[in-house]
């Protein structure tokens, strides 16, 4: 089908099925501002606040295309918990939008438009990672921006479409590595099937040098740097940090993540990409899917890893449902189906995106016996690491600063924070001046902290957040413990004691090399 034939396609977009699309993802733009209220900031977002502070080409962990939104959305809106989180709910409405195009792309009318992004707006697991700013939150954007580009090139035969693929695909890798892998899958569903005739296209071939030179100047940092990534990986591999996941249980828990109410709508994406008449003509984007999953399960997965891949089957799902349910007479099976996701989508919801108070929340995970799957091999206090990791970062800041400004003044503007990771260093960072601590006291050898290095500081004076004091004795000459940071809702690993240090045994440049913490 090269168009939908129907007297509802002439309409504008938004008196037709196009409204329906538009409500679901208000919803989703909605309910990610509104979530998180009785929260804090996500670990990962202090970094990447710290990242905007030191934009560059590239980041030990990630492309720089993340620090600079949440440089932008600083500069633009201010750095408030919703101000940094209006990107990232943005992007999930606009995944919503562009699941249901991609739907009308397949010939789908309002019903499978509709279907296909309330399946996005349902699954739980792509609600627990759009509700932070994160790559995540915008991965699916490029992922499906490429599907959708690819679609519309089979379709029409107009090559000149894969210079913006080349453009999506050049953004989407300074958003996320990942990128290369859907865009491996989508050449292999160009060679798999009879649309490897595009490869002999020069179009094609400048959509690649497109891509290439975006991506450019991140990889010559990394080659400038001895690609970071690569070791950061191997790092964790060799750590066993992640949770192990065998091919059975990866794909129980992708069920749980897209909804189980959902799967006969992604399979049927699957047949319909594969078998139907109409939708096999896109079949390079189900080798795409398939190739693509085989990847991420060869590199020892996590569970998110290919949840930017599932609005494609979605959508191809949703305009066989719309088929199969339009020679029946039952049509009673749509509101009642759909009715039943709404509603199991509404009972998983509270524990995958923060709505509910913390103290509700844990009622509420024990009387529905519903909790998130682990991702990491951390242990757990009351609540699941996405949102544990919310918690005591703020009141952390205010214990090092009431240790910070006990000092003299003299031995304060030589005084260095270290943080043991990250999200201690970049708690500092953005709340230390609300209590007194200069901005960029902060230094750490984690992830990119450790390429800012000691910002100056010699160590002759330093507060120290220790996890084990013993290896402050090897360090410095005398060390007193000054402050305690707990807070009953926040990780484990996040409940230490600080310390205030003095005369380090060695320049703090000399012993920087050793403070390297790339896991």
């Amino acid at each position: 089908m090269d168009h939908v034939q129907s007297e509802e396609a002439r309409k504008p977009w938004l008196m037709g099925a196009g409204l329906a699309v538009a409500l679901i993802a208000a919803a989703i733009f909605a309910l990610h501002m509104y979530a998180g209220r009785h929260y804090g900031y996500f670990i990962d977002e202090l970094y990447y606040l710290a990242c905007a502070r030191h934009l560059g080409w590239g980041y030990v962990d990630q492309p720089p295309l993340i620090a600079a939104i949440a440089w932008i959305a600083r500069a633009v809106l201010g750095d408030s918990l919703s101000a940094i989180r209006f990107p990232a709910a943005l992007a999930a409405a606009g995944t919503a939008v562009l699941t249901g195009t991609i739907a009308r792309e397949l010939g789908g009318r309002r019903f499978a438009q509709g279907l296909a992004a309330l399946c996005l707006a349902l699954a739980p697991g792509v609600l627990a990672l759009d509700h932070f700013l994160s790559m995540n939150a915008f991965e699916p954007l490029f992922w499906m921006g490429c599907a959708y580009l690819a679609m519309r090139i089979i379709r029409t035969g107009k090559a000149k479409l894969w210079l913006w693929f080349g453009v999506v695909a050049g953004v989407g890798l300074e958003n996320k590595y990942s990128m290369l892998i859907f865009g491996f899958g989508i050449v292999a569903g160009l060679v798999l099937t009879r649309e490897r005739q595009w490869l002999r296209s020069p179009w094609f071939w400048a959509g690649g040098a497109v891509a290439f030179l975006i991506f450019l100047p991140n990889l010559l940092w990394n080659i400038q740097n001895h690609f970071p990534f690569l070791e950061l990986q191997a790092n964790i591999r060799r750590s066993g940090r992640d949770v192990a996941l065998s091919p059975l249980t990866f794909f129980g828990q992708e069920i749980l993540a897209m909804l189980p109410l959902s799967v006969p709508i992604w399979v049927a994406g699957f047949w319909y990409l594969f078998f139907h008449s109409e939708g096999k003509r896109f079949r390079a984007l189900g080798w795409a899917w398939a190739v693509t999953a085989g990847v991420i399960m060869a590199l020892s997965p996590r569970i998110y890893y290919l949840f930017p891949a599932y609005p494609v089957l979605f959508a191809a799902g949703s305009v066989a449902w719309e088929r199969w349910l339009a020679g029946v007479r039952a049509q009673w099976i749509k509101p009642v189906y759909v009715t039943l996701m709404v509603l199991m989508g509404a009972l998983l919801a509270p524990t995958l995106i923060p709505l509910l108070p913390p103290e509700t929340y844990i009622r509420y995970a024990a009387a529905t016996h519903l909790q998130q799957p682990r991702i990491e091999n951390h242990r757990l206090g009351p609540l699941p690491q996405l949102f544990a990791d919310q918690f005591g970062w703020e009141e952390m800041a205010g214990a090092v600063a009431g240790a910070y400004n006990s000092l003299p003044p003299d031995v304060r503007a030589k005084t260095a924070i270290f943080g043991q990771n990250y999200g201690q260093a970049g708690a500092i960072d953005l709340f230390g001046p609300k209590y007194g601590i200069p901005e960029g006291s902060a230094i750490s050898g984690h992830q990119s902290y450790y390429l800012w290095g000691p910002d100056g500081y010699t160590g002759e004076s330093m507060i120290v957040m220790a996890e084990r004091p013993e290896r402050l004795a090897e360090i410095f000459t005398t060390f007193r413990k000054v402050a305690r940071v707990w807070h009953q809702y926040s990780m484990p690993y996040e409940h230490f004691d600080v310390y205030y240090c003095e005369g380090m045994k060695q320049p703090l440049s000399k012993l920087w090399p050793q403070v390297k913490n790339w896991d």
